[in-house]
């Protein structure tokens, strides 16, 4: 394999700045690299910093470079420059840009899992890039599934490396103490509370574990639940609820096993990486032959701009509730039997009654009567607007057509940059996923605020969705 190119990367190159992720270290922007002819994405810190505190950012793009693998994110080279006028200079790590996001944004784009199919093949290629990371003696130390991204084609990219450090086995750990990093839902119960721990392989096989539990139930973890609950109850045995994933998929159970031998809380009874590599592999062949079927499915609905609701390829015959679900939850979720050739018997017929329509062939998916969910109290909360705006994402991104009326109703609310990004997106879908990104990522008083400008401006839709009038 080749290795990383490490070039460093200035203004002359770059253009169209836009803003795509946001973390504790820093900002994730998309930017078009004039001679290459191609977005890449350029992670910065957010401030200007002296080379000694660049040190983690060198860090990372060190570990990256040694890195080249199918299944883990590539670095093209180091920026050194000035991305906005104003604004200090700045050096930050050079990515290719991966369009489709991360198994988080795919969750939520589509209100749950992914098809089993393609779920199994995102588990076992998860499984070979952390194979690859411990061969070469590094660890991730936060994998979630934010931290998974996605190709066109939606394979998976292992990213995030600001936590990686070379690694030890759990047997061999040394005496340097080093800080623990992570996101505490997905480390395991010897990092939670331990000064002295060091992380070692068995750090990144628990979270791996959880991981699979989040893939295959669309579903955060402990949801809801605080940081110091769960750092008092993880290290006490509770982990997530293994009943809430697909009923009668094929292998699913062996998976459930290796879920829970992976979040054991002995991290010497965990399995190695190569272990769960073979034996992800071994699960995956039994639906490889369905996995183009379930990516045709998934793209054709995060691609269509009418929000086609497509089931789930090889999928559950009932419904799970959302982890920590109340009783008056409603949980509106379609699974039904689906195929490619389902598509085109359904479609012929529709032709021979309409000619004019054989040109959208392959593309028309029956739908489903829908349920939504309904307000059940008089009064809605600002917590109950929030959790409403958060629920009924996808179907606002993909429905809502009046978006500049409403971001003119939350004018003082919304930044005069984000307000700009906004206007700049062509359609109205792409102006949803940026107002999301931005304005309403600042809490429930945005988002119960957005939830009146609808109310405003979009009635016929909020009232289907089950808003209260």
């Amino acid at each position: 394999m080749a290795e990383a190119s490490s070039e460093v990367i200035h203004d002359t190159d770059l253009e169209e700045w836009k803003e795509i992720g946001c973390g504790g270290f820093g900002r994730i922007y998309r930017v078009w690299h004039k001679t290459w002819g191609l977005d890449v994405a350029i992670k910065l810190p957010h401030q200007e910093s002296s080379l000694t505190e660049d040190e983690p950012l060198l860090k990372e793009a060190n570990h990256m470079k040694s890195l080249v693998f199918d299944f883990v994110l590539r670095i093209y080279g180091m920026y050194d420059g000035t991305p906005f006028k104003g604004m200090s200079r700045r050096r930050g790590i050079v990515m290719e840009h991966m369009k489709r996001g991360s198994i988080e944004t795919l969750q939520e784009n589509l209100a749950g899992p992914p098809p089993p199919p393609l779920a199994f093949r995102l588990a076992h290629q998860v499984a070979q890039g952390i194979n690859f990371l411990h061969l070469k003696k590094i660890l991730h130390c936060d994998l979630k599934p934010s931290n998974v991204l996605l190709t066109d084609e939606l394979h998976a990219k292992l990213a995030d490396f600001g936590l990686s450090r070379i690694t030890t086995s759990v047997s061999n750990i040394g005496d340097q103490t080093r800080d623990v990093g992570g996101t505490f839902k997905y480390m395991p119960p010897e990092a939670l509370g331990d000064l002295s721990y060091i992380p070692c392989r068995s750090f990144d096989i628990y979270s791996y574990g959880i991981l699979l539990w989040s893939i295959f139930t669309g579903q955060e973890p402990y949801q809801g639940k605080g940081k110091d609950l769960v750092a008092v109850r993880i290290p006490k045995g509770d982990r997530p609820d293994v009943k809430r994933y697909h009923k009668n998929v094929e292998r699913m159970e062996e998976l459930v096993k290796l879920m829970k031998q992976c979040w054991d809380g002995d991290p010497v009874k965990r399995p190695k990486s190569e272990e769960i590599m073979a034996r992800t592999k071994d699960v995956f062949s039994k639906h490889q032959s369905n996995v183009n079927v379930a990516v045709y499915e998934v793209l054709l609905k995060l691609d269509s701009p009418a929000g086609v609701h497509l089931p789930q390829t090889s999928g559950a015959d009932s419904v799970t509730k959302p982890e920590n679900a109340c009783a008056k939850d409603v949980v509106a979720v379609d699974h039904y039997k689906f195929s490619i050739q389902d598509l085109r018997v359904r479609d012929k017929e529709h032709s021979a009654q309409d000619p004019s329509q054989a040109k959208h062939r392959d593309t028309q998916v029956q739908q489903p009567d829908k349920v939504t969910p309904k307000m059940t109290e008089n009064v809605c909360t600002k917590k109950e607007k929030a959790t409403f705006i958060d629920d009924m994402r996808p179907e606002l991104i993909q429905r809502t057509s009046q978006v500049m009326a409403v971001v003119e109703e939350l004018r003082k609310r919304v930044h005069s940059e984000a307000y700009s990004m906004i206007r700049a997106e062509k359609t109205s879908q792409d102006k949803m996923r940026e107002l999301y990104g931005t304005t309403l990522r600042s809490g429930e008083s945005a988002k119960a605020a957005f939830y009146d400008a609808l109310k405003k401006h979009e009635p016929d839709l909020m009232k289907e969705l089950g808003a209260l009038f």
